[in-house]
């Protein structure tokens, strides 16, 4: 089994994943990528028969919707005792040849990483602000209801803006598109919760990783990600992204999470002692 795999997971469209696949495979590392397509029919197959056809891909096509962690969950099973480190990637994500290389490096020099988050812009090379503090009920409801004028301070404090994303630093939440794990860490942490459909399995998954090993913000890699934020587009995406939401508090909990405060008020103070 190659030392780094990787997963994307597909949905009715190959259209970024080809770019997001030809990233992954253009390097000399010793790596395996599996595409786990959850189309209802397998039209992807031959949308993307010249590219998975490839030696270093394996496609698996569900012939049913599992999700976004439960499709991680299918190739992770399959690697985890297997390669040191897996790639969850996003389709809309892309990076330049030597990035992965930076991450391997990056985790081989640092053993007691159990998760590293490289730095994501927007195609125009505008930061996005992916490091996030543990949220609570009024984070994650003032950002999607209410106008940004009125949440403003809130959501500078909860997105770590006024961190430096320059320097690497550790972080209890990470942006699910880009993640790269150490696989023992991950197997003793758990994979994905199958309960969450999508949206909040990074959360849970970030938080559980981040009990047992660091789980670190990483700017000497970079990666290009659309970011389409399809739940504010779309009335059924929008109902499963607050369903999920709703299950991420039922489990963790809603007013009182002693986790959350303890983990939260831990970076703030470091982030206060380097004069941030």
């Amino acid at each position: 089994m190659p030392v780094i795999t990787a997963s994307i997971v597909l949905y009715k469209s190959g259209k970024d994943a080809r770019r997001a696949i030809e990233c992954f495979l253009d390097t000399q590392l010793s790596v395996q990528l599996f595409v786990i397509d959850n189309s209802p029919t397998d039209m992807l197959r031959s949308e993307l028969k010249d590219v998975i056809r490839q030696e270093r891909i394996t496609y698996i096509f569900n012939n049913k919707n599992l999700g976004y962690g439960a499709g991680h969950n299918v190739a992770i099973r399959q690697v985890l005792n297997k390669s040191t480190y897996h790639l969850v990637l996003n389709p809309d994500v892309s990076f330049e040849q030597g990035t992965l290389e930076k991450l391997f490096a990056f985790a081989e020099e640092n053993k007691d990483t159990g998760l590293i988050m490289p730095k994501v812009v927007y195609p125009n090379g505008e930061t996005q602000y992916v490091c996030k503090l543990l949220p609570t009920p009024l984070d994650l409801i003032f950002r999607r209801f209410l106008p940004a004028s009125f949440t403003a301070g809130r959501m500078e404090r909860y997105e770590l803006r006024k961190s430096d994303y320059n320097r690497q630093f550790e972080v209890p939440y990470v942006h699910g598109c880009c993640m790269f794990l150490r696989t023992a860490i991950l197997q003793k942490a758990g994979i994905f919760d199958e309960r969450f459909f999508m949206y909040p399995e990074d959360i849970d998954l970030t938080r559980r990783m981040h009990r047992i090993s660091k789980t670190v913000f990483f700017p000497g890699a970079v990666v290009v990600h659309q970011h389409a934020k399809a739940s504010y587009k779309n009335v059924k995406l929008f109902f499963i992204h607050f369903t999920n939401i709703i299950r991420y508090f039922n489990k963790w909990g809603w007013i009182y999470d002693d986790e959350r405060t303890a983990v939260n008020q831990k970076i703030l103070r470091q982030f206060k002692e380097n004069g941030e």
